[in-house]
């Protein structure tokens, strides 16, 4: 199905296996079927070899490519499914095998994996493994353990190593790999084997329209007003990075996020609604060239009728520029006649000299998207190709960004341009405003039937079949928040434009399906294929649920003709591979662009980037000093030396490239589920063994009496919220001696349990701080740790355990939350008179502990009498109040009896 490898693929594959390394590939050039290569190789019983950083999807996808090809030993997966006990069996039977992360962990530690018989581990999305992630720790302990097994990495993000300081070095050496890779696009070999066979491509740069281009103009001016009130509120952020032009990427909010998250508790009100603004007017750009007429108004009107937007953004709705675009936007959809704008009025409005808006006669505009039209120029081109040709007719496919813009295509091609906008009119902006809508003054429907009714020979009558649906109904109005524009924009767009469901309702005729299509098995992804003689699929480019669906579409229909609604770098080398692989069969590609718009700007600033990644890391990789013990495979690298000295520590006990170890390891007991995060990495690092247990009572255990329970400060705000915090609280301070609540949080990122305004002097039981506050009354033997940094946790586990007895991992796994005792701590009493007797009035913690040495139990303590209370509990106040609470009969009628 991929076809063999081209001549460049090979030589990419034949590097990388002779010598292991980093391959560094250009986006869409294929990087997936290099790595199928290394997997046909060693899908076989005599090697056993790991495939990381791949999702459920991707693994379906290999699994299947390799049965097509005749693989017999195909890779198995490896998940919490499988019992540790027959994991290893599964490992010794060889191949390849996606294994998740944090079971791989758990297997090296515990050595359940037979690490000496590993051939090697193929890493994915390479650009990931930072020292401090789950896969750094995986090929830390493989290299451990063995000292001949290959690692081979793979990405095909270049940009990703553009940012921070010598960052593809701290990834190679996170990787234990010596060599780079580096296959731009602009490679002579790339070039030369791509240009050799290229598709026959239509680039069709489309105008903007008038108001179009008036609305993008707008929208600049307000962005830019934007950028320069947020420099001025904040002064010390790089303007290079704050530029016009950045702001069209789609990583401009990571960006504008990096510089202003250490100071996000500081910033005043106004930056924060100039961060949020942006986004709204990259929403807004977006939608422009993205949608038709009826959805952008939509959207303006609903952020404008909000009062919540109203009120909270930073000044642009009164701009002169946001005044325009509100007039262009509404001159695409409707329009006033100048006859009609002095209005009469009525009785109640003449005396407020406002006039009726029901009699506002709306004559609709809506104007088409131009992009529309060049489509149905290309459609009838290839309609008409295909007539002329003597060959069979050749399928098309077209590929847009999202699943709702390829909606909107299925709907223009059926029932064309009028029918939709009519329809998204009435469904929108008509229901949210009835009276206006009631005096609209409609246009009288043409003949227009669609792109694909009355098509050559009556055979094509526009029937249309629907793969899949994933957008659900939800109500359109102008209630929408911001927050929920932004935050959750699936569920705004799907508001603002209503759902496929909607749209799918034209008539009875929709619903039937050509008998051709069935027979293609076609992705769930494929959302909507419109059926004709050729067949003709619509595809989304983004946001599908397999990331290989468009390429199953691709090698599944095997079109003649692909239009390419919206630009996208990786499709398009994907298709110049899909070419250079069929060298005989034709393959014309239509580019759909709006020129001079920021579309087109996005595109090319997108291919600009990566070549300057590229650039940057050619010439790192020149510049680049690699010791020669990189590769781990001596005793001699000392990132693989587990040190128990703390980081700060002056002396030095380096003895022939390692540092002597301690005579006796010292060890941790940790909860399997603390393996998401990096601390048991760190820990690792800094000599602890650790012992990875499935514990019901705290995270990790330091000795028989410290039990840690770790939380970051979300977690902790929400643990204290809903009540589990008190819980695990109530269990570590009942079962072990030193319970200790460990925070963690990101000296980076500066944070406040509440907002300044809410600080209080009384403690208020829906406060934070409050709650913690009764959290440390309520258990004066808990304490809690604050630690900026998961490395500072592991530097305080280490003097914590100074001196102090090892767990024991047996005892730690048999606390629960029912165990009634627990052999290490002797001062433990039955859970729930222990619990009793401290609720009774006269009982604290200073004293509770006299009175279970005097009274085996509660009948006992009412035995006894006010004096000798006094006398146990040292206080005659605290005496009686306890005395009255035990004798004192509650003066309660009794029921009356009733009557037999």
């Amino acid at each position: 199905m991929a076809g063999p490898l081209l001549e460049f693929e090979t030589e990419m594959f034949l590097s990388l296996f002779s010598c292991d390394g980093l391959l560094v590939v250009a986006e869409g050039m294929g990087i997936d079927r290099i790595l199928m290569q290394f997997m046909r190789v060693y899908s076989e019983q005599g090697s056993l070899v790991l495939l990381l950083n791949t999702t459920t999807p991707e693994q379906e996808y290999f699994t299947e490519q390799l049965r097509v090809e005749g693989v017999t030993h195909l890779p198995r997966t490896v998940t919490s499914e499988v019992q540790g006990t027959e994991r290893y069996n599964v490992y010794t039977e060889g191949g390849v095998l996606f294994v998740t992360s944090r079971i791989l962990v758990v297997d090296f530690l515990t050595d359940r994996i037979p690490a000496h018989l590993i051939s090697g581990i193929l890493v994915y999305r390479a650009h990931k493994i930072i020292q401090s992630c789950q896969e750094a720790f995986i090929l830390r302990l493989f290299r451990q353990k063995n000292k001949t097994g290959f690692i081979k990495a793979f990405t095909d993000k270049a940009a990703a190593f553009s940012t921070g300081f010598c960052q593809v070095e701290r990834v190679m050496r996170n990787l234990f790999v010596k060599k780079l890779y580096l296959w731009p696009r602009f490679q002579a070999s790339v070039n030369t084997a791509l240009d050799r066979h290229k598709p026959d491509v239509v680039e069709l740069h489309v105008s903007l329209t008038p108001f179009m281009r008036a609305i993008q103009s707008s929208i600049l001016d307000i962005m830019g007003a934007c950028l320069k009130e947020l420099k001025r509120y904040n002064p010390t952020l790089e303007a290079e990075d704050l530029s016009l032009e950045n702001t069209l990427s789609n990583a401009f909010d990571k960006t504008i996020r990096h510089y202003l998250d250490p100071l996000w508790h500081q910033l005043g009100s106004k930056t924060k609604a100039l961060v949020q603004d942006l986004k709204v007017l990259r929403v807004l750009l977006l939608y422009l060239t993205q949608y038709d007429c009826v959805t952008f108004l939509n959207l303006l009107e609903s952020l404008r009728s909000s009062q919540k937007n109203f009120g909270s953004n930073s000044g642009w709705l009164f701009l002169d520029s946001s005044t325009s675009m509100f007039v262009n936007a509404r001159s695409r959809v409707y329009h006033i006649p100048e006859n009609k704008k002095k209005l009469k009025v009525g009785a109640e409005a003449e005396k407020k000299q406002i006039p009726s808006v029901s009699e506002v006669k709306r004559v609709l505009v809506l104007e088409k998207s131009p992009k529309w039209e060049a489509l149905t120029e290309v459609l009838q081109e290839i309609e008409k190709e295909n007539k002329n040709s003597q060959n069979e007719p050749g399928r098309v496919l077209i590929c847009a960004s999202d699943d709702r813009t390829c909606a909107q295509l299925q709907q223009y091609i059926r029932h064309g341009a009028e029918r939709l906008l009519n329809r998204l009119y009435a469904r929108t902006i008509g229901k949210q405003n009835p009276s206006a809508a009631s005096a609209i003054e409609w246009a009288k429907p043409k003949k227009d039937k669609g792109l694909l009714k009355g098509g050559s020979k009556g055979k094509g009558r526009g029937k249309a079949r629907e793969m899949k649906k994933k957008t659900t109904k939800a109500k359109s109005g102008p209630s929408l928040t911001l927050t929920q524009m932004v935050g959750k924009e699936q569920t705004f767009e799907t508001a603002v434009m209503g759902s496929s469901e909607d749209e799918d309702d034209f008539g009875d005729e929709d619903k039937m399906v050509e008998e051709d299509a069935l027979k293609l098995d076609l992705s769930s992804d494929a959302y909507y294929a419109v059926l004709k003689e050729p067949l003709m699929v619509i595809h989304p480019l983004r946001g599908c649920t397999d990331p290989h669906s468009l390429t199953r579409v691709l090698h599944e229909v095997e079109p003649t003709f692909v239009v390419l609604y919206d630009a996208e770098v990786s499709f398009v080398r994907q298709l110049e591979l899909y070419k250079a692989c069929r060298p005989g069969k034709p393959l014309r590609v239509y580019f759909l662009i709006y020129g001079g718009s920021t579309e087109e700007q996005k595109y090319l600033t997108g291919l600009s980037k990566e070549k300057k990644a590229f650039e940057h890391l050619i010439r790192e990789k020149a510049t680049m000093v690699i010791p020669e013990e990189r590769e781990g495979r001596e005793d001699t690298n000392l990132d693989l030396v587990r040190n128990l000295e703390p980081a700060n520590a002056t002396t030095n006990t380096r003895k022939a490239g390692g540092q002597e170890q301690p005579e006796e390891s010292s060890r941790v007991i940790v909860d399997m589920r603390e393996f998401r995060s990096e601390l048991p990495s760190l820990l690792h690092r800094r000599g602890l063994d650790i012992e990875p247990v499935t514990l019901e009572v705290g995270d990790y255990i330091l000795t028989p009496d410290i039990c840690v329970e770790r939380k970051s400060v979300s977690d902790l705000i929400g643990s204290l919220q809903s009540g589990r915090l008190y819980t695990q609280c109530l269990a570590m301070n009942r079962y072990y001696r030193k319970p200790v609540l460990l925070i963690e949080f990101d000296p980076a990122k500066p944070f406040s349990l509440m907002a300044r305004s809410d600080f209080r002097r009384e403690i208020s039981c829906n406060g934070v701080s409050s709650k913690l506050t009764l959290l440390t009354l309520h258990f004066p033997r808990l304490r809690i740790l604050w630690c900026p940094s998961p490395h500072a946790t592991g530097e305080l586990f280490l003097e914590l355990k100074k001196g102090r007895k090892e767990p024991d991992a047996a005892a730690a796994q048999a606390v629960t939350a029912e165990s009634d005792t627990v052999a290490e701590s002797t001062e433990l009493y039955n859970a729930g008179p222990y619990d009793f007797l401290l609720k009774m009035p006269g009982v604290n913690t200073k004293n509770f502990r006299a009175l279970i040495r005097n009274a085996d139990s509660l009948a006992d303590l009412a035995k006894l009498s006010q004096d000798k209370l006094a006398e146990i509990l040292e206080n005659a106040h605290n005496a009686k109040l306890l005395y009255e609470f035990l004798h004192n009969v509650a003066d309660v009628q009794a029921p009356a009896q009733r009557s037999k």
